[in-house]
């Protein structure tokens, strides 16, 4: 059964549930593309640790090695992901928007760095230029 992306009715809410899979892949890409970005400033600045901390913590590992260890998470998360995306029970416009969550995330912390949230990076110029300018 193909679900509707606009669709209210409970089947549809009872669906993401029971093939959760494709929107978790793409959470966790988020996720993991954001801690790979930002880990370093959002823990200097007080917050939890994250996902690369985590693992240097866990496994005595260097942040060299923690780093490349999510970043192959996150290619494992894409392999998935493109399998579910094959198969997917939901509307194709509902699979393109968690694929493109997950794409953005890793435009946004490319190159392993805080593009959205550091104030004069090029992805925040080029996010605020696709937002909030006049198309020519």
């Amino acid at each position: 059964m193909k679900t509707n992306l606009y669709s209210t009715e409970e089947d549809t809410a009872e669906s993401v549930h029971e093939y959760h899979d494709i929107v978790r892949a793409s959470c966790t890409i988020l996720r993991l593309a954001d801690d790979m970005g930002s880990s370093l400033d959002e823990v200097e600045r007080g917050d939890v640790p994250k996902s690369v901390q985590c693992y240097m913590n866990e496994n005595n590992a260097s942040e060299q090695e923690a780093r490349k260890h999510v970043r192959s998470l996150i290619e494992q998360t894409w392999k998935m992901m493109n399998k579910e995306m094959m198969d997917s029970p939901f509307s194709t416009c509902f699979v393109e928007v968690c694929a493109n969550l997950a794409r953005m995330a890793q435009l946004i912390y490319q190159k392993e760095s805080d593009g959205f949230g550091m104030q004069h990076s090029l992805v925040n110029k080029q996010l605020r230029s696709l937002l909030f300018e006049p198309y020519e």
